[in-house]
């Protein structure tokens, strides 16, 4: 975390956020995989990515990967730019996925509340082939959606007879893995 304060000049404030090169968009490969899970306003970078991708007009970048947001959220008038969202899947299919959860509005499969963890394993079979092929994953939102994510893709990694611990670790060697939570 790094603080920016200027208290000599009046009227000036404070302000304190995540520094880093966590969560930058890589765009050195245009036809990339890029698998984003978010809780509520962890939602704002993809919102950033989503737009670079296929909105802006950037001379040495055009995008033509797939991007796939799941979105977790409470009720569905919670769904932060969802018209946004919705408006890149008609127009770009192709490129552009997107999966939601509302905790309050649906049910998993066991009959319980519907978190992003439960769509992470309902397309778990897809996500693990997409990392094994140079995807990127991105996790941004409360650091609490993190322990069930963490166990969910243990539990499918091992079912698949795979180590968790070997296949995050090669995540991260290879610059896969990217988390911003707070």
């Amino acid at each position: 975390m790094q603080c920016f304060n200027n208290r000599d000049e009046p009227g000036t404030s404070q302000f304190t956020g995540p520094s880093g090169k966590v969560m930058l968009l890589p765009e050195d490969d245009p036809n990339a995989t890029h698998i984003m899970i978010a809780t509520g306003t962890g939602v704002a970078p993809y919102r950033g990515y989503l737009r670079r991708m296929f909105m802006e007009s950037v001379p040495k970048f055009k995008f033509g990967g797939l991007a796939w947001l799941f979105l977790g959220v409470a009720n569905s008038d919670s769904l932060l730019y969802d018209d946004e969202f919705t408006k890149y899947l008609n127009d770009y299919p192709n490129n552009f996925r997107y999966d939601r959860a509302l905790s309050r509005e649906e049910k998993n499969r066991n009959g319980g509340k519907m978190y992003v963890q439960d769509k992470i394993e309902e397309y778990s079979d897809e996500i693990f082939k997409l990392l094994d092929n140079g995807a990127h994953i991105y996790f941004c939102g409360l650091k609490g959606m993190m322990p069930g994510i963490q166990e969910t893709l243990k539990r499918v990694a091992e079912e698949r007879g795979e180590n968790w611990e070997e296949k995050l670790s090669q995540l991260k060697k290879n610059k896969q893995w990217h988390v911003e939570v707070y």
